[in-house]
């Protein structure tokens, strides 16, 4: 199993020493209009909303975003019933339809971003129609929002992850290794993280190579224990 000199860093904040940053960001076809609008930040016209399934990328794209704008992470805040700091700048609520949130404080920060040309970023797994908000005055606001979809990870961008999750941990993997996953795994950044995890641990433990026996010994043990 041979391991690589050179410490690779890792473009998404999955694994080993994760870079959260513009620079290391792995882009492909089912995130590239998300990754357009966080770059075209402070450009922004109302509030963003970014929608995609669990392990799509959206937590990272806000992360970068979050240290470009030197956002406030506001969503315990808005969760918790602590005062919301209505200050003009930037600000991020993550996973909004994941847990309830008091709609009115919500209301009065959108309106602040709005009066005083901040920025408001909003990460969700569902479309915000689909949340159960009860406030006729936020529901106007929302779809007002400017909303963006990240659909699930392509074989694109799953086979790019891998390698570098892999390199991250200074392995050296073949490609046929790499298709092989990404044919059978689950359609998940976080997955992929995992599955690299321990096929990395199980490869150590018996002192051999990453093969694709391996790996399909690995998917299938995981498959057993979600069954």
């Amino acid at each position: 199993m041979a391991r690589k000199s050179e410490t690779v860093q890792l473009p998404l904040a999955l694994g080993h020493d994760p870079v959260a940053d513009r620079e290391h960001l792995l882009v492909s076809a089912s995130i590239a209009p998300a990754v357009d609008l966080v770059d075209r930040w402070p450009d922004w016209r109302a509030p963003v909303v970014l929608v995609g399934p669990p392990g799509s990328g959206k937590s990272h794209l806000a992360a970068i975003w979050k240290g470009v704008s030197q956002a406030r992470d506001v969503t315990d805040n808005l969760r918790g019933g602590r005062p919301v700091p209505y200050r003009q700048g930037a600000f991020l609520f993550e996973d909004a339809d994941r847990a309830g949130f008091d709609e009115t404080a919500l209301f009065h920060l959108i309106n602040t971003v709005r009066q005083n040309g901040g920025s408001l970023l909003i990460t969700a797994r569902d479309l915000p129609g689909l949340w159960p908000v009860t406030l006729a005055d936020l529901r106007s606001r929302l779809h007002a929002a400017t909303v963006v979809e990240i659909g699930a990870p392509d074989d694109e961008l799953l086979e790019q992850v891998i390698f570098k999750l892999f390199s991250d941990r200074q392995l050296e993997v073949d490609r046929r290794v790499v298709t092989y996953l990404v044919s059978r795994m689950e359609r998940s950044l976080d997955s992929a993280c995992r599955i690299v995890d321990e096929i990395d641990r199980l490869a150590l433990s018996r002192g051999r190579r990453i093969t694709r026996a391996l790996a399909a010994e690995v998917l299938s043990l995981r498959e057993n224990t979600t069954m």
